[in-house]
């Protein structure tokens, strides 16, 4: 456990992104939450740790620690994961603007690129720096294309990204050292949604491939309030 300040406390799990670990992580933050501690303003999971911010006039940090280090001991991390879903992507060039530019890294056609990415199976690691940004891990060694020397022009929303490594599904335009190898209809963060956030840390995502026309059929039905995911279990 490490001080951020006087007000948040930091308990490390690991140095790496591992599944193990994140579970372990998902699995404090559970435990922290039904022991509805005093004085615990806010929990912020990571891939291999949590953030834990507290009111230090309510919460003594020795009792903080004492919460979680039972909070460690007697957590159990889901087997498995959690929710598993289904997202529709579009990976027409139209869409996924530098679907080429990583086909000719890789050595592959665009849609040997698609391909891959539809696959794999991801995993929820975290939201990222936007609401509802979610990172993901599972990218397939093929498509770990490292990140842009400079970003790139804003992506619109709802871009699929990869870069690094990793992959994730932006949620609200912005520029970005990753690249844009598609586009889902589904809105994963919808301030009006009663769900303002569909996945959440832990949630397994796949990637079901569709055409323009499948887009932007679905794109409207998103834009009306639908869910257009579809949720495996």
């Amino acid at each position: 456990m490490r001080d951020a300040g006087e007000t948040a406390l930091v308990v490390e799990f690991g140095a790496r992104v591992d599944p193990d670990l994140n579970a372990r992580v998902l699995a404090l933050d559970a435990a922290l939450a039904e022991a509805a501690v005093p004085g615990l303003r806010e929990t912020v999971p990571t891939y291999r740790s949590l953030m834990i911010h507290y009111d230090p006039l309510v919460l003594d940090r020795a009792d903080l620690c004492r919460f979680v280090e039972a909070g460690v001991a007697g957590a159990r991390p889901r087997a498995g994961g959690g929710r598993r879903w289904t997202l529709p992507c579009c990976y027409d060039p139209d869409l996924a603007e530098d679907i080429g530019t990583v086909a000719d890294w890789a050595g592959l056609s665009p849609a040997g690129i698609a391909d891959l990415h539809a696959q794999a199976e991801y995993r929820v690691y975290m939201y990222g720096f936007a609401p509802g940004f979610a990172y993901l891990g599972g990218l397939p060694d093929a498509l770990a294309i490292g990140r842009r020397a400079s970003p790139r022009p804003p992506h619109p929303a709802n871009a699929i990204l990869i870069g690094g490594g990793l992959a994730a599904v932006a949620t609200v335009p912005m520029p970005t050292g990753w690249y844009v190898v598609g586009r889902t209809p589904e809105r994963l963060f919808a301030p009006a949604r009663t769900e303002t956030f569909l996945i959440e840390p832990g949630d397994v995502l796949r990637f079901a491939a569709i055409d323009a026309a499948t887009f932007a059929e679905l794109d409207a039905r998103a834009a009306r309030g639908d869910i257009v995911a579809r949720r495996e279990d």
